[in-house]
């Protein structure tokens, strides 16, 4: 048993790399085939795969921050201002850094962030899996998050992939009890993205959840308590930070942030607009399916989540999943955008992987090996098409 208190895989023995390897090679594998069927997809509508993976939509603002900075902002006719502090700095810090140490465009430095940070990505849902369920059930819980219907993103400049990663392996530091590593990661994926306080709330729900339970057990022996706390001072920062730097430059004290994604009509309205959104689906009867479809979604989201707690997942993937895919139901932001909100919340993977994992392993590869295709040439046909605002 951990400090967590979380049942733990048995261990066997072998660099982390070697035991990862067929997790990261089925990864690759699965993103190969969805990049070459973009490409022969876009070839067909005479459209750029580069183009629709670096130049388009938030890959645009973040290249725009790493080539200017801060600052830029679009005055649309209906009165909204879309102001790029809406975007989190690590991304853009990092494209910069690659432009100016390789030949790169800011754009293709975008391109080699997601690319290296989601195999950092793969790695880290691998580790996690692995140490909760064991090597079977982490390969296929990297499989399947390589293809969910939006995959794609994974490989755009998106900063889907680097918080993922950043999510990931601060998660796993909170099982295997390495908290300065996981308060520091969770720092870094405040950073990245708004719905760093996902980590951030892991990180102190189970830093808090150590502390009760070592005061009610008080020979139990686990990480030196200072460790802990310091992790839970660590966590916030890059996100607090970051806000602050906002609410500072815009002038508008320490809510300015929320001026400024207020600008893009984002919010949390506790999914009301949402619901108002897939109700407004039902005045017709071709969109009423689109409705349907939207309610369905929504019922598995909570289904996955329900699972996940019944099986007893470890406190800190249950506080996280619950958080992200909270904050992405939850906003009033674009409704499009949801899909690719919902993409870092692998925990809810981890029952139909482990489902997947209790099969025989031509069975497994059967059903994986279709939605892989599926999933393929959806991605093609959704970058090529409406794509992920």
């Amino acid at each position: 048993m951990t400090d967590l208190e979380t049942p733990v895989a048995p261990s066997r023995a072998g660099p982390a790399w070697r035991r990862a390897a067929p997790a990261l090679l089925g990864y690759v594998a699965v993103r190969a085939l969805g990049l070459v069927t973009l490409a022969v997809w876009s070839a067909a509508r005479d459209k750029s795969p580069h183009q629709l993976l670096s130049a388009r939509w938030d890959s645009l603002w973040y290249t725009r921050v790493a080539e200017l900075g801060y600052g830029y902002e679009v005055r649309l006719p209906n009165g909204d201002v879309h102001s790029n502090l809406a975007f989190f700095p690590l991304l853009p810090w990092l494209e910069r850094a690659f432009a100016a140490v390789t030949p790169l465009s800011h754009a293709d430095a975008g391109l080699l962030v997601s690319a290296l940070a989601s195999l950092a990505a793969a790695w880290g849902i691998f580790a996690v899996a692995d140490h909760v369920y064991g090597p079977r059930a982490g390969i296929c819980a990297v499989l399947l998050w390589a293809v969910l219907p939006v995959g794609i993103v994974q490989s755009m400049a998106y900063s889907e992939s680097l918080f993922t990663a950043l999510a990931a392996w601060s998660l796993y530091a909170v099982l295997t009890g390495r908290w300065l590593t996981a308060g520091l990661l969770a720092s870094l994926a405040g950073l990245t993205r708004p719905v760093g306080a996902a980590v951030v709330a892991a990180v102190w729900v189970a830093a808090i959840a150590s502390f009760v339970r070592e005061r009610s057990v008080p020979a139990r022996t686990g990480a030196p308590s200072w460790r802990r706390a310091l992790a839970m001072l660590i966590a916030p920062l890059g996100a607090a930070g970051y806000v602050l730097w906002v609410g500072r430059h815009t002038g508008k004290g320490p809510l300015g942030y929320l001026d400024v994604q207020a600008g893009w009509r984002n919010g949390f309205d506790g999914g009301y607009a949402f619901a108002r959104f897939v109700g407004d689906k039902f005045t017709s009867f071709p969109s009423a399916l689109a409705g349907l479809a939207l309610i369905i979604g929504v019922g598995l989201l909570v289904w996955l989540y329900v699972i996940c707690v019944r099986q007893r997942q470890p406190l800190p993937l249950l506080v996280y999943a619950g958080v992200v895919t909270l904050l992405a139901l939850c906003a009033s932001s674009y409704f499009g955008s949801k899909p690719r909100l919902l993409l870092p919340a692998f925990p809810l993977l981890l029952p139909p992987a482990l489902a997947l994992a209790r099969l025989r392993t031509s069975r497994s590869a059967w059903v994986l090996g279709g939605v892989t295709v599926a999933s393929a040439a959806y991605g093609a046909f959704w970058l090529n098409g409406s794509g992920p605002p």
